[in-house]
């Protein structure tokens, strides 16, 4: 009896816990509300099933009970109930199955005058491509991929020239426009989830898959990778703004194209050294870092993720939050370069020697080699950095430098801007440096890289 109390509590726990509860869809912000649809037959149908399973053995239990001086009948067939079974059964698969062929055939039926959307997925973040005036995206291949072509889009495509490119991990799409997004990976299996969309598809290196919809709602909607894709797989986040059809046009004409992203004029290192005289008076006379005034070494870094931080100070992305007391000195000085300024700035940084700081955080190395291998996956083993992983050089930029910025994460001082997507990466993984002991240790580590054949290539690859 006990057995069957407890299996009527469970049915009707589940039910009271099923309409009661807390966790239920995102508000829907597409076309693909069938989803739901299918999705609410399939509770329906199998909630049906086992509530029916369970207060039918509970009743079993309480109705064929053992009393003194009943013997059980054995009844090894029962054609009348085998049929019975089969045909709810029946009834109860098809029910379930038959909205998700209806699904999958709209599904794979994309408009025919749905606009075309790019997104490429590598470890661990997102980027878009939108089709020029002519409608049609060049080609590319992984194989093409550098720093200054990240979407290895072929240069000797006339049809991909006037592609528009976006590595800011922020989509955006027109108001009730059907978009295809054809999906595309550099490295690993990922996927595009957006849940308020409801549709995702894995993006399989070597192929081109897609999904299609029609955003119904504007607002701000977040990017999900849900393909386990490494150790910062859970970090791999963007966003989707949903813009009235006249604001996405205007958005989309001040972009740049992939032509305009490959004419730059070639960088002067001579004219880098007369801007570079302003910053050198913190920096130092050869971009060495001056720990007394707060300045961190700026030679040896990649130029990519200089231009990236003189953006992000130009922005407001850093040097804007509470606690940032260095922060806000940079702004003024990177509102000064402009892009054609930042590139001769970065040509003569990239001239300037590489010298080995000098230490000043104590640390256990040896614990912090462990918690380095988490690092390592964005930064190198080497701490040379990886450029595809946004992950910028770690050794020989000085310690006092790494300590504070590692703890600026933790705190929330850096990675907390929406825009700051890669900060927000930083931001969640501190999660594995649990405290100030566990900073020290791993910067006491790095202190220990930078003389490697990573480093050594890396060097030669910046001049």
């Amino acid at each position: 009896m006990s057995l069957a109390v407890v299996l009527i509590l469970l049915v009707v726990g589940s039910v009271i816990f099923h309409f009661l509860s807390p966790w239920w869809f995102t508000p829907i912000a597409s076309n693909w509300g069938m989803m739901d649809t299918t999705v609410d037959i399939t509770f329906w149908v199998t909630g049906i099933v086992f509530v029916a399973v369970n207060l039918f053995m509970a009743y079993a239990i309480i109705r064929f009970r053992h009393r003194q001086g009943q013997r059980a009948k054995y009844e090894p067939e029962n054609k009348k109930l085998e049929w019975w079974l089969t045909v709810i059964t029946t009834i109860g698969v098809v029910a379930m199955l038959t909205p998700g062929l209806f699904v999958w055939a709209d599904f794979v039926a994309v408009p025919k005058d749905a606009a075309i959307v790019e997104v490429v997925g590598r470890q661990w973040n997102w980027s878009f491509r939108y089709p020029g005036d002519d409608g049609v995206l060049g080609a590319s291949s992984a194989k093409l991929t550098t720093p200054d072509n990240p979407f290895g889009i072929d240069p000797q495509d006339a049809a991909g020239q006037d592609d528009v490119v976006v590595s800011d991990q922020e989509l955006r799409l027109p108001l009730d426009r059907p978009v295809k997004l054809l999906l595309r990976s550099t490295d690993v299996l990922h996927n595009f989830t957006v849940p308020q969309f409801r549709v995702k598809m894995d993006l399989v290196p070597g192929m081109v898959t897609y999904v299609w919809l029609t955003p119904t709602k504007t607002g701000t909607f977040e990017i999900l990778c849900e393909e386990l894709c490494g150790l910062a797989h859970f970090a791999m986040r963007g966003k989707v703004i949903v813009d009235e059809p006249d604001a996405y046009a205007t958005w989309l004409a001040q972009q740049r194209s992939f032509a305009g992203t490959q004419s730059l004029a070639a960088a002067d290192p001579v004219a880098g050294q007369v801007s570079y005289a302003t910053c050198a008076a913190c920096h130092g006379a050869q971009g060495e870092g001056n720990v007394l005034l707060n300045a961190p070494a700026l030679a040896g870094q990649p130029g990519w993720y200089i231009d990236r931080q003189l953006a992000n100070f130009r922005k407001g992305l850093r040097g804007a939050a509470p606690g940032d007391t260095f922060g806000p000195q940079m702004v003024g000085f990177a509102s000064i370069l402009d892009a054609a300024a930042t590139r001769n700035l970065i040509a003569y940084l990239q001239t300037l020697p590489d010298p080995r700081p000098e230490q000043s955080v104590s640390g256990d190395a040896s614990a912090g080699a462990r918690l380095y291998d988490t690092c390592a996956g964005c930064h190198g083993v080497d701490g040379q950095g990886i450029w595809t992983s946004n992950g910028p050089r770690l050794a020989n930029l000085g310690d006092w430098y790494l300590e504070r910025q590692l703890k600026y994460f933790k705190q929330g001082v850096r990675g907390k801007h929406p825009q700051d997507f890669h900060g927000a990466q930083m931001a969640l993984l501190m999660g594995t440096l649990r405290d100030d002991r566990a900073i020290a240790d791993v910067v006491a580590y790095i202190n220990t890289l930078g003389s490697g054949p990573a480093m050594a290539a890396a060097g030669t690859a910046a001049r």
